[in-house]
C-alpha cells in the first residue's frame, strides 16, 4: 500500500490546529478521555502515536509517564511536535515508513487518523503488524455519517463511523476491549449548525475565526457550560462504562493471537 498517496489531510491543517489546541475545550476533553482509557489498559512499554500531528496528545501521554514515539507524515506537525511541544521521539513519516525503526510496539494510538486514510482496512493491518503479540490499539474517530458536513470535507475525511462499523473494521485483526461514544452534548449543535445546512446545500468554508469560536478558545459562558456537561464522560470512560451516543467514538482493542 502506498500509504502517503492514500492519506487525505489539508496542507495547512497542522498550523490551523496549532492556533486552537491549547485553548480548545474539544482538544482538552479528547485528551482527558484518551488518557483515562489508556490508563485503564496500558501501564508501561512503548506507545506509538501514529498521525499525532502537533503532538498535543503525545505531550499529555508523556506527562502521564508513558514512553511515547510520535509518527507524523506532515512536516509542519513533526516540527511543531519537536520544537513547540518538546517531544524528543518524533519520526517524520507514515507508519509504514517508521516500522523498521520502531521494533514491536506495546501499544499504538491513532487519534482522529483512521478517517483520513482511504483504505482503512489496509491501515488497520499495518497497525496490527507493527504491534507486539497481544499489543493494544487505541483510537478515536468521528461518529455517524448523518453528521457529515463541510467540516468533514475541509478536514479531508473519507468517512465517519459507528461503534458497529468500527468494530467490524477491526474484527479481522483485533478483539474489541472497549468502545464508547463521547462528546454527546455536541450532537445537537453539530446537527443543526453543520449537518443540516450541508444537506440543504449551504457548504461555505469556515475561516480561522469561526473555528476559534467553535472550539471555545475565548472560554466564554457557553464554553464553560459545555465543559461542565462533558466532565461525566471522562468518569464514565475511566470506569469502562460506555456511552451510547456522541459525535465521536473512542475504542481500545487487543491484537488477536496468531
Amino acid at each position: 500500500m502506498d500509504a502517503t498517496a492514500k492519506i487525505s489531510y489539508p496542507s495547512t491543517g497542522h498550523t490551523s490546529c496549532l492556533q486552537v489546541e491549547d485553548h480548545s475545550f474539544w482538544f482538552k476533553h479528547r485528551n482527558e478521555c484518551i488518557s483515562a482509557l489508556i490508563g485503564r489498559f496500558f501501564a508501561s512499554g512503548r506507545f506509538v502515536d501514529v498521525g499525532g500531528g502537533n503532538g498535543f496528545v503525545a505531550r499529555k501521554l508523556v506527562d502521564d509517564g508513558l514512553d511515547v514515539i510520535l509518527v507524523e507524515p506532515g512536516a509542519d506537525g513533526a516540527r511543531h511536535a519537536r520544537e513547540l511541544r518538546g517531544l524528543e521521539n518524533v519520526i517524520h513519516g507514515t507508519l509504514l515508513d517508521a516500522m523498521p525503526l520502531l521494533g514491536e510496539a506495546g501499544a499504538i494510538g491513532a487519534f482522529d487518523v483512521v478517517e483520513h486514510v482511504e483504505d482503512d482496512a489496509a491501515f488497520i493491518d499495518q497497525v496490527a503488524d507493527a504491534l507486539s503479540e497481544r499489543g493494544l490499539f487505541f483510537a478515536t474517530v468521528p461518529a455517524y455519517q448523518w453528521l457529515w458536513s463541510s467540516a468533514d470535507d475541509e478536514a479531508g475525511h473519507y468517512r465517519r463511523y459507528t461503534s458497529r462499523s468500527f468494530t467490524d473494521l477491526l474484527s479481522t485483526r483485533f478483539d474489541m476491549l472497549f468502545s464508547s461514544y463521547f462528546f454527546a452534548p455536541l450532537i445537537p449543535p453539530v446537527a443543526i449548525s453543520r449537518a443540516l445546512p450541508y444537506r440543504l446545500g449551504r457548504r461555505g468554508a469556515r475561516d480561522d475565526e469561526s473555528a476559534a469560536r467553535e472550539h471555545g478558545t475565548s472560554n466564554g459562558m457557553a464554553t464553560r457550560a459545555m465543559s461542565a456537561m462533558l466532565r461525566h464522560e471522562v468518569r464514565r470512560i475511566s470506569t469502562i462504562k460506555p456511552l451510547k451516543f456522541g459525535s465521536s467514538l473512542i475504542v481500545a482493542a487487543r491484537k488477536k493471537a496468531i
